[in-house]
């Protein structure tokens, strides 16, 4: 699947190369990467679906395509096309239609294979850290999100719809952020995401600190 990999990753660097959300290609390169590298650590995993799935995953998201239907029926159409199998397309779509954090809020998201888990790890894992902080504010300007309110506390979300509304820039930290270390499905992914979780908590005391010096 070598070949159809390399189709596989120019279509979705195509589908996505006008992206301003923070989906773009970069972020999906970042995603391959760290599913590659919990790939060596979970060796019953498929290779090819897990890789295929990390490079497809935000091609069909409503929150980077105009037309989630049309963007799946494109997909779907673009994977025969290069000769993936029922089942290759069918393992493929259960992953990127069911990974999302969006999916899990009153949904009822299918469970996971080892190789969704594996792909939601990586996409998740690229959510924290430096440049998961980087990317939050580079969605949420691109989306008139504030920056920080005092009086705006941080909501629950019930189901999607409450999610897509957005909130703050701060407030996207303990809306969604700091709630992944715990649903990590991989050692991996759990380690990894630790880590990365200190260093966004250590950002946010010199946050707050510079914030109240200026603010009166």
């Amino acid at each position: 699947m070598g070949e159809k990999l390399k189709k596989i990753a120019a279509y979705s660097f195509n589908q996505l190369k006008n992206d301003q959300t923070g989906h773009g290609e970069d972020h999906t390169k970042r995603v391959v990467q760290l599913a590659t590298d919990i790939l060596a650590t979970e060796p019953t995993a498929n290779r090819e679906i897990t890789l295929a799935a990390a490079y497809l995953h935000d091609t069909i998201d409503d929150k980077v395509v105009s037309d989630e239907a049309q963007a799946k029926k494109e997909l779907v159409t673009f994977l025969k096309e290069i000769d993936l199998t029922e089942h290759q397309i069918t393992a493929i779509f259960s992953i990127i239609e069911n990974m999302s954090f969006s999916k899990s809020l009153g949904e009822n998201a299918e469970e996971l294979t080892i190789e969704g888990e594996i792909v939601q790890d990586a996409d998740r894992l690229d959510a924290l850290g430096a440049i998961g902080i980087l990317r939050t504010a580079y969605f949420g300007g691109g989306h008139g999100h504030p920056i920080h309110d005092p009086e705006m506390l941080p909501q629950k979300y019930a189901n999607k719809a409450d999610y897509r509304k957005g909130s703050t820039v701060i407030n996207h930290f303990y809306e969604k952020l700091f709630l992944l270390p715990a649903q990590m499905n991989t050692v991996y992914g759990k380690t990894e995401a630790q880590r990365r979780e200190r260093f966004m908590r250590d950002f946010l005391k010199e946050f707050y600190q510079e914030w109240e010096n200026t603010s009166d």
